[in-house]
């Protein structure tokens, strides 16, 4: 394979997941500005290795160096005892905030849904990460078990208990009202 054909090959199998990419990295991070560097080493790190790619899952196969790449960039450019939560950006919030609200017919509904929004994602910020990060591949990623134990690296099992843990400190958290 020449460069070309790797070129070829990493858009068409890393490009199309450049948003999931993001998103993962996103929340992990807890910053956009993070996020982005984290993804630019991701796809650097994809490009390189494409022709390891063996044809198997291709999103698994991205969120997987995503992951990679964002706990090593955390552990070289943070320090341990920094808590990994920021606000999103307003266009981000914005976009979270109207998702599944298009159909609302009052603004004290929107408000509510607004409100509602803002604690969730709050409480998700607060999660420890290892319970952020499987409950973002989840429902944000919408992945099955296996896929999920796949780019965590982790045993089917322990992703079904830290699945099963995380909604359940969500729960708590929202019911709290923390943070």
């Amino acid at each position: 394979m020449d460069e070309a054909s790797d070129q070829a090959r990493f858009t068409e199998v890393f490009v199309p997941y450049l948003v999931d990419a993001f998103r993962l990295a996103r929340w992990l991070a807890g910053s956009r500005a993070d996020a982005e560097d984290i993804v630019q080493e991701a796809s650097m790190r994809a490009f390189k290795n494409i022709r390891g790619f063996s044809g198997g899952n291709p999103r698994a196969w991205v969120l997987t160096i995503v992951r990679n790449t964002s706990y090593s960039w955390l552990a070289k450019n943070r320090p341990k005892d920094v808590v990994l939560s920021d606000d999103l950006n307003q266009d981000d919030r914005e976009q979270f905030e109207q998702a599944g609200t298009q159909e609302m017919q009052t603004p004290e509904t929107a408000l509510i849904a607004k409100l509602e929004a803002e604690q969730v994602r709050k409480a998700m910020a607060s999660l420890p990460a290892p319970f952020r990060e499987i409950l973002v591949l989840r429902e944000i990623h919408d992945l099955d078990y296996c896929t999920i134990a796949e780019v965590a690296a982790l045993p089917i099992g322990t992703v079904m208990s830290r699945l099963a843990r995380a909604r359940r400190l969500l729960s708590a958290t929202i019911a709290n009202g923390i943070p």
